[in-house]
């Protein structure tokens, strides 16, 4: 996900933090797309998951554990 997003932040780096972390850095929302595909196809073919399903989990890990988005739009 930091990757994606152009951040240089490793796992190591925050692992063992207890703050809001993930409230320090962003991610565009074409970021965010980009890294919800990543993990779709990680989802199936390192953990075998069912097509069907990886969308639907890709979204909810993007919604509860990603970087806020910088340009989401409501309109």
């Amino acid at each position: 996900m930091f990757e994606i997003a152009g951040h240089k932040v490793t796992y190591d780096d925050i692992k063992d933090r207890k703050d809001a972390w993930y409230a320090d850095w962003t991610m565009t929302v074409a970021q965010d797309e980009e890294w919800k595909k990543w993990m779709q196809e990680y989802f199936i073919k390192e953990c075998k998951m069912i097509k069907g399903l990886v969308s639907r989990e890709a979204a909810m890990i993007s919604l509860m554990w990603g970087l806020k988005l910088s340009d989401f739009d409501l309109k």
